[in-house]
Order: C-alpha cells, then structure tokens, then sequence
C-alpha cells in the first residue's frame, strides 16, 4: 500500500478485512470495458476508482430472498442490511471474463464460501443467471467509497448458511412482505439498508418477485445508471430526493418502455439512462408535503413532467446543435436526428398516458393537470423559439432573456409547484405563492447554469467550457459585457460566437478574466441572487415544517452549486 492508503487504514481497522484490501478489482470504464486494475483499497479510497462488482440475489425454493447484514468489522458500509452477496470478480484467470458474468459468478461462488460457508456444489455456475447492470456510486464516510459498475447475478437454490463472522453478523431469509416492512422503516427500526440495495430492489426486484420461474425478460444487457446513491445524514434535501428518487424512477422508466419498438424505446431511455437526481420529478411531491397531504398521484405526475422535460431537451439539442448531454452523446448524435424527433414527440404523448393511468388522479384534477401541463409545454416552446430568435438579433435585452429564460425553463419549475400544490389541497393563495416560489428558484436555476457555463470545467461540465460565450448565447453574462467598454474584452469580443470548441484553456481563462473584470459575472450572480430572496420570501407565508425546510435548501441549493 502507498503511504496515504497505509495512513488512513493505520491500525484502526480489523487485521483480516485489512489483507483483503490488496486483492486487484478490475478497472472498467463506464461501458464496462476491462481498462486496467488496482488494489481494493485504492478503488474504495477517496474519490475512488470504477471498478466492477457483482451483486448477488439468491433464492429458496420458497421464494425467499437471503439478506446479510455486514459485520461491524467490515472497513466500508459496516453494520448494514445488504443484499444475499456482493463483493468484486478478482483481476485473476476466471473472474476477469466479462461473456455473460461468468467472472462475476465464479466470484459469487467464491465469497458465498468465504462469507456464509455456502457449499459450491450447491450453487453450480450454470444456475446463476446474470441479469443486468448498475453503475453507481455511494459514499461510506469520509475516507471510503463504492464506484461500482455492479454485476447483478439471480441464482434460485436450497443451501445451508454458515455465516463467518468477520463478515456477517447476521441473515434472514425474507419474503417480498417482510422485506418492504424492513426496508419501508428503515432508518427509524434501528436498521439501515445498504444504498446499492435499496437500489436493486426499487428498480429491478419488486418487479422480479413472483417470477422466477423465468427471468428471461428481464435480462437486458443494459446498464442503468443511477448516480451518486449516498445517504448524506447532514442533509434533508438529499436524503428527500434519494428517498424520493426510488419510487418516482421506476414510472418514469416503465412509462418509457410501453413502446415495444427496441430502437424507439432505447431513444427514449437514452437521456434517462445517463442518470440525474430527478428534481423536476420530485418537485411536486416535496412541495405537496410542505402545503397540505401527498399521496402517490404526486409520483405519477412529477414522472410526466421529468418525461415532458427530457422531450424538451431531445429536441433541443437538435435545435441548437448540442452533441453532448450529461456527459454523453446527445440523442440525435447516438441514433439519428429523424429517430431523437420522433423519439421527442413519443415522449411527449406518453406523458399524458401516465397522468391519465393514474389511479390517484381525480377526474377533475386531470382536467387542471392537462390544462396547466398544456400551458408549461407551450411556454417552453415559445421559450425556445425566442432562444433561436436572439441568435439573429444583434442585441437582446435584459428584459428579454429574463423572459426567455422564464418560458424555456423556470416554467418546469413553476408547473411543478403549482401542481404539488394544487394535488395536496392547498388554497388558492398557498398555490399561486408556490408557483411564484417555482418560478424564482427556475430563474436562479439558469442564472446559475449560466455562470457554471463561464466559470466551470470541461470534465465537470460533461461539455465544452465557455460553450455559450463559443456559440454566441446571448445569456445575461454576455448582454452585461456588450454594454461595456469593448476595448476591456477584447478575447470575449473575438471569442463570442466563433464556433470553434477547440479553443484553448488559456484563451477561454483570458475570457472568464475580462468577464470578471468589468463585473459581467458579477452581475449575473447578484440577479441570481435577487430570485434566490424572492423565492425565500415566498416560502415565508408557510408555516415552519421539516417539509418547508426542504424547500429551502432547495433554495439555497441553487447557489451553492458553483461554489
């Protein structure tokens, strides 16, 4: 071990979890290609290094799910509920072949002996299946992390557990009912769910239960990427939108899958599939518990509008000839432009499929969602054409883009909390203040992704910095800097709108100074900072709840994003 992996493991740790940490796990990137390995303790230390895992769901002939709870001794995740086995393939002859997880099984096969006592002869290779994939990332405590590309293996078969204790201190063999009471009083039973699996089961085993029988449909080959899935203690908001986050994916994802034609439906998920904490989706149901009652209708409709906002931005990526999207390429760029249209205006239909499927939606509660989703979705559109619009203007007003900025997108924002709180039963005043609170935050939203635009990196982006400056948007950074003394920006005036994305790291640093220095950034983050206390005063007229709370870092979440 390197002196900081032999620093922070010192003694503190139990001496036989410590001699696994120098066991090689295999590199991958995030196609789940083999690119090289590194030790345990390197890819679970600090920010850590994607790696490939296998996660493993084994069965009695009673339909029962084995689940371990992992010993206290355990460096990363101790003392939590997980699910049957997981672990990682070694970079070692037989658990390094990637053809139908059959490194992952031998390795399942390995840990079950070494964890549970599991006779291999009981679990032969050919009754594992592998199912699908998850890539994930989740945080154990300050030193240590999971960045896993997991392997998730089904296996259906009577055996005898004898559980090592240095790894497990506990199991229990579990039905779907007992498994959904553990899981729905977690954290409060004194129980905590491992992240990953909380996870596996929201997106694949509650849809697997009852099936076994044939889990061909549900061999995939894709990998679904979830994203950061830590439980942050310290942060209502967060642990809102995670907690949140697993009930509304998987609507969003069976609502997109209605199509049974395989090309549309992988358009469909392409946007979806590149992960996201869902905001817009969680939206309603947050403020709904911070007006008035919240039920499952909430879900259904924060996945139209999250559905409804991925359309919108498949559309626009064709408009504005955006080749990348959340760090990978947009849809028009990995299938076609006639497929990402077409894939656009189905989004769009099914959005209304599921707010019209809805067993939680009044008949005359549809009649206002449809008229006000109407209303956003049209917004956006003028939105965007008056984006498209500036591009030919030789100048734009401040007044103007604020007005853009409010159809294309706080209007999202707006329809989000004025329909959370029209389902929770709230007045008509308590509605329209939320949807002043929605249409604030949305402003200062794109404030702020305008300033990470000019102010961030490439790597952190997922997409050229200074991109907006490149291509000549016209955002409120650029409209303050083409009221000032142009002989004090003279790289911005060169830069603006030159197209060329290659332009080096120097010259775009040469921008962001002159930017800086006639107090164009500034300004942009002071009106940012206006919406930002406007949006507070709104949420002063609501009595104090943990609810509202949440609200408000919401709130304040907005600005901290570029800090």
């Amino acid at each position: 071990m390197d002196g900081e992996s032999g620093s922070v493991l010192g003694d503190s740790y139990d001496a036989e979890q410590l001699s696994m940490m120098d066991e090689m796990c295999i590199l991958v990137d995030e196609q789940d290609n083999a690119i090289g390995s590194a030790s345990k303790v390197d890819c679970h230390l600090g920010s850590g290094k994607l790696h490939r895992a296998f996660s493993l769901l084994l069965f009695d002939s009673k339909d029962r799910l084995l689940i371990q709870k992992r010993a206290a001794s355990k460096i990363t995740f101790p003392s939590v509920w997980a699910n049957s086995c997981c672990s990682h393939p070694l970079d070692v002859k037989g658990e390094n072949e990637p053809e139908d997880g059959m490194g992952a099984k031998r390795a399942a096969i390995r840990k079950l002996q070494q964890e549970l006592g599991v006779d291999p002869e009981s679990v032969p290779i050919e009754n594992f299946e592998f199912i699908t994939r998850m890539l994930y990332k989740a945080r154990a405590d300050q030193n240590w992390i999971e960045h896993e590309l997991d392997h998730i293996l089904f296996i259906r078969a009577d055996v005898e557990v004898t559980p090592n204790p240095n790894e497990i201190d506990e199991f229990r063999w579990v039905s779907m009912d007992e498994l959904e009471d553990l899981v729905s009083r977690s954290p409060a039973n004194g129980e905590v769910i491992a992240p990953w699996f909380q996870q596996i089961k929201h997106l694949f085993l509650d849809d697997w239960w009852g099936n076994f029988d044939d889990m061909s449909p549900f061999r995939d080959g894709k990998i679904h990427s979830v994203g950061d899935v830590t439980v942050r203690e310290d942060s209502l908001l967060l642990n809102a939108l995670e907690n949140h986050r697993i009930e509304v994916e998987p609507r969003i994802r069976a609502a997109l899958s209605k199509t049974n034609h395989e090309r549309l439906q992988a358009a469909m998920l392409h946007l979806i599939d590149g992960g996201g904490k869902r905001l817009r989706a969680i939206l309603p149901r947050l403020v709904a518990e911070a007006t008035g009652r919240a039920d499952e209708g909430l879900y259904d409709l924060g996945a139209a509008i999250e559905i409804i906002h991925n359309f919108t931005l498949v559309h626009d990526d064709i408009m504005d000839n955006d080749e990348v999207r959340r760090g990978r390429p947009a849809v028009h760029i990995a299938f076609d432009h006639p497929t990402a249209i077409n894939a656009g205006d189905a989004m769009l239909a099914v959005s209304f499929e599921v707010l019209s499927e809805s067993p939680h939606i009044s008949a005359e509660h549809f009649r206002e969602l449809v008229l006000i989703i109407g209303q956003m979705v049209r917004n956006v559109s003028e939105g965007q054409q008056m984006d498209m619009d500036f591009e030919k203007q030789e100048s734009v007003s401040e007044s103007d883009y604020l007005t853009m900025i409010s159809g294309k997108t706080a209007a999202m924002f707006t329809t989000t909390a004025r329909t959370g709180a029209l389902l929770s039963g709230a007045s008509a005043e308590t509605i329209q203040c939320l949807a002043e609170w929605g249409e604030n935050v949305g402003l200062c939203f794109q404030l702020m992704d305008d300033l990470i635009d000019a102010t961030g990196d490439s790597d952190t982006l997922g997409k050229p910095a200074c991109s907006d400056v490149i291509e000549g948007k016209k955002t409120l950074i650029a409209i303050h800097a083409h009221g000032q003394d142009e002989t004090l920006l003279p790289t911005f005036r060169r830069v603006f709108g030159c197209g060329d994305h290659a332009t080096s790291r120097d010259t775009l640093d040469s921008v962001l100074a002159e930017l800086e220095a006639v107090g164009s950034i500034a300004y942009a983050k002071n009106k940012a900072m206006e919406h930002h206390a406007l949006a507070h005063r709104c949420l002063d007229s609501l009595p104090e709840s943990k609810a509202v709370s949440v609200l408000r870092e919401l709130t304040d979440w907005q600005l901290i994003r570029i800090a």
